[in-house]
């Protein structure tokens, strides 16, 4: 993510918002494989 001032800190409740984000893509990519791995067995 970009902010308007690069040296600014990003306030602490957007910095929690970001890292969530983050465990939820590399959740969403590991459920992706998995799901493709289940398909292409059957």
């Amino acid at each position: 993510m970009l902010w308007s001032d690069p040296g600014d800190e990003p306030p602490k409740d957007m910095r929690e918002t970001v890292s969530m984000l983050r465990r939820l893509g590399l959740v969403m990519a590991v459920t992706m494989v998995l799901a493709m791995i289940v398909i292409g067995l059957r």
